[in-house]
């Protein structure tokens, strides 16, 4: 990662999650860089500019 950004864009395809969701995959790789465990964490999603911001969340342990 370089500042904050993923150097290169990584294109990835809408998929559907039951009937009215759509979902996307994130790579592993991805998932650790931002010490992100899908099993514990959550994420809070955000629209800024034209854009969806992924963010960890605090855990409530």
């Amino acid at each position: 990662m370089q500042g904050g950004i993923i150097a290169d864009m990584i294109e990835k395809k809408i998929i559907q999650i039951g009937t009215n969701s759509w979902g996307v995959t994130l790579p592993k790789a991805i998932l650790n860089a931002l010490g992100i465990n899908p099993v514990l964490d959550k994420l809070g999603l955000e629209l800024e500019n034209n854009r969806i911001v992924l963010k960890k969340l605090p855990r409530k342990d």
